[in-house]
This record gives C-alpha cells, structure tokens and sequence, in this order.
C-alpha cells in the first residue's frame, strides 16, 4: 500500500512539473509572440515578406539584421533614429545587428527623398561627417553585440564587370517609375545615370555582410528591394525587409531634415532637445509619440486623451530627454524649461564658450551651435539669434566677453 502510494505520489509530482514547465513554455512563446509583433509592426509600413519572416523568427533562427546610413551630415537626427531603433528591437531578441556607415555611398548621393539632384560630396567632408557615427549610434545599439562596417570596405574596389553585371538586372524603367524621380523628369529636370547606379550600391551591401534582413524607411524602398534581386546573383538567399514608417516630420511640420535645420540632433543637450521637443506643432505629438519614443502604445493613447496639449507635449520632451541622456538630465531640463519660459528668466547654469572679440557666424560653427556656416546664416536672417536680449542684425557681428546668446526660443550660452 505504501509503494502504490509513493508511486501516485510520484506521479502527481511529474505531472505538477510538467504542467509547471508547459506554462512557462507556454509564457515564453506568448512574450516572443509579443516581441516578434513589435518587431514586424511597431513604427513599420511594410515587411517584404512578412509570412517567412516571422516564421523564421518563430523558428528562433538567428538573423543577421543590416541598416546602413550615408553621413551626409554630422549628426543622426530623431528622424535618421527610427530605424536605429528597429534594429535595436532586432538586437534584443538576440539577433545578430549590421550597422554600416556609408562612406563611400555618401560620396555618391542618395536622391530617394530628394526633389532635385542631390550633389557629390566630397571625400574631406563626408570624412569630417562620419567621425562619431557610430558613437552616436551606440546611444541607442548595443555596442558590445554590434557588428560595424564602412561600405568602402567592398564598394571602392568594384570594377566595371561587376557594375555592369549588376545593373543588368535591372531596367532603366523601373528606376524611372519611381515617383520623386518620375516627377523630375516630367518637369523636365536633370536626372544624373550616377543617381541610377545608388541602388546596386545599396543592394551590393547586403552581399558584403550576407544579410537576411534589411531595415529602412519607405523612402528606401527601391533601394531595399535591389538588395533582394542582387543577392541571389552571388549565391545568397533573397533578405527580407522591414521598412518603417518615414519620414517624421521636423521642428517647422516639415520632413526633418538637417539641410533644412529643422531637425532634433539626438547629441543634443538636454535642456535644448526638451525645448525643441516643446516647439513642434500640436498635430506632431502622436507621431513623435510613436516613433520617437518607446512607450507602449496604449500608454501613448491614453497620454494623448487625457493631458492638455501643453502636458502631454511635456511629457513627450521628458521621454525624448531620458531616451538619451537619462532620468536625471531629463528631470533637470523639465525644471529649466519651467523656469525659463513660465518665469520669465535667464538661466544660471548655460553653457560658456571662448570668443570673445569673434564674428558671431564664426562663434556659432566652432562651437557646433549651427551644423555649418550656412545654417549658422540662416537662423541669424530668419532672427533666430539674440545676444543680451536683443536680436542679431549681422553674423559679422563681434562679441564680448559676458555676452549672453540665445538659439531659438530655448538655448542660451555665455562667451567666456
């Protein structure tokens, strides 16, 4: 009697650890289901294809994820973060993530979201762009589980068989139906053949570091898919593709874009990112919310239902601040914001730059308080610039020591 007792007691145990084992199976399967949704639709327009795609995630295959970014500028803006973003996602699910700098594409040009032409760079400047790429990256990356790569690498040494191997397999018609640059043509405008041999470059990427999946925003879609259609050539599997939602739209309603200097270099200070956050238009919050954040969705739609625009809007800026520089510099920059625009003051603590006896233009690039020195212009014509309460009427103009200038209606700095 007492061995058919241990014996059912046995049997209830096994039976206890299975159930234990196949629930915790089972909680498993529901968080990857959850993160595998993220992935394929949080901040995403398009996954080509999506059914393989999922299955393979399902599958626990290990992908290996590429994004690339040409340094046509010095800093990675919210906008250019949102497929940084993507990959991170990828990343903490334990994928194997590409991020390449381009500096040879970025000599070349992408015109993808361009209505007119968009001019070589020269080696110095995209040099010059790229030194803290991948610093800025690592902001939102992994660094320590990131694979990095310059795309000079593979495409400086191509030769012309390879090119023309490439471009044979495409047709010029399918480059010219692209809308932007079926636009330009219509109009009449200038289209350069160097701007048709931009998706081969991007394609061959995918070849050089054998991707299975690429990340993008909708104004790449060409791009993406050249990817798709050149492996294959070179004995890989077709990738597939996750393009997110583009473009977020800058501080003016306008695409964000650094030529434009309506942009939210994520290198920003705090205090001047939560101002910036504070300037865009109220119809702006929902999407900023999704794409440049990381609440969760319903979070988000409770947010915007019941806060007043100004609150919401400050809590927006205060997720952005602590996205990338953490909850202290964000707190700290919601107290300055209050204290400069509810009361009316001058801040104590800003910024000091050596200068005195310089032209302003000069003072605003070498200290990086305007990306170049047209921007720098620009933001002194359009009456963007203040020094000691009064607006700069000449970039020429010379400054003192003790001078106070304001950027906008949020930054301010002392000249030393």
């Amino acid at each position: 009697m007492t061995h058919k007792l241990d014996l059912f007691n046995s049997t209830i145990e096994q039976i206890c650890w299975l159930l234990v084992e196949w629930l915790g199976l089972f909680y498993s399967m529901t968080t990857m289901d959850e993160q595998i949704k993220i992935i394929l639709e949080r901040r995403v327009d398009e996954v080509i294809d999506r059914e393989q795609l999922e299955g393979r995630l399902k599958n626990g295959d290990k992908l290996r994820v590429k994004l690339g970014i040409d340094p046509t500028s010095p800093n990675i803006h919210l906008g250019r973060a949102v497929p940084l973003w993507k990959l991170r996602e990828f990343q903490d699910l334990g994928h194997q993530v590409v991020f390449i700098v381009g500096d040879f594409t970025g000599l070349i040009g992408d015109t993808s979201d361009k209505e007119s032409e968009r001019p070589m760079l020269s080696e110095e400047e995209v040099e010059k762009n790229k030194q803290t790429y991948f610093e800025q990256a690592f902001k939102i990356l992994d660094k320590n589980k990131t694979e990095i790569k310059y795309n000079a690498e593979w495409l400086r040494p191509l030769g012309y068989l390879d090119i023309c191997k490439q471009a044979d397999l495409f047709g010029l018609h399918e480059f010219s139906s692209r809308e932007l640059i079926k636009r330009r043509l219509e109009a009449g405008k200038r289209v350069s053949l160097r701007e048709l041999l931009y998706p081969l470059m991007q394609g061959y990427d995918s070849v050089a570091v054998r991707a299975d999946v690429e990340v993008g925003g909708t104004d790449q879609r060409f791009n993406l898919l050249a990817g798709r259609t050149i492996q294959p050539m070179y004995g890989q599997k077709p990738q597939n593709i996750v393009i997110c939602k583009f473009p977020l739209l800058g501080t003016d309603g306008r695409k964000m874009s650094s030529s434009w200097g309506n942009v939210i270099n994520i290198t920003e200070e705090p205090n001047e990112m939560f101002g910036k956050v504070m300037s865009i238009p109220d119809n702006l919050m929902p999407q900023y919310f999704e794409l440049a954040t990381r609440l969760p969705e319903k979070e988000i739609q409770e947010i915007l239902k019941d806060s007043s625009p100004r609150d919401a809007k400050a809590r927006l800026a205060r997720e952005i601040v602590e996205l990338y520089h953490g909850p202290a510099p964000s707190a700290a920059a919601v107290e300055q914001f209050d204290t400069v625009f509810s009361q009316g003051q001058i801040p104590e603590n800003m910024p000091v730059f050596t200068g005195a006896d310089s032209e302003l233009i000069d003072f605003l690039t070498k200290h990086n308080l305007a990306d170049s020195r047209s921007e720098a212009k620009r933001l002194i014509e359009q009456k963007g610039v203040k020094i000691n309460g009064e607006t700069a009427s000449s970039w020429e103009t010379k400054l003192k020591a003790g001078d106070v200038i304001k950027l906008g209606s949020h930054r301010f700095v002392r000249v030393n």
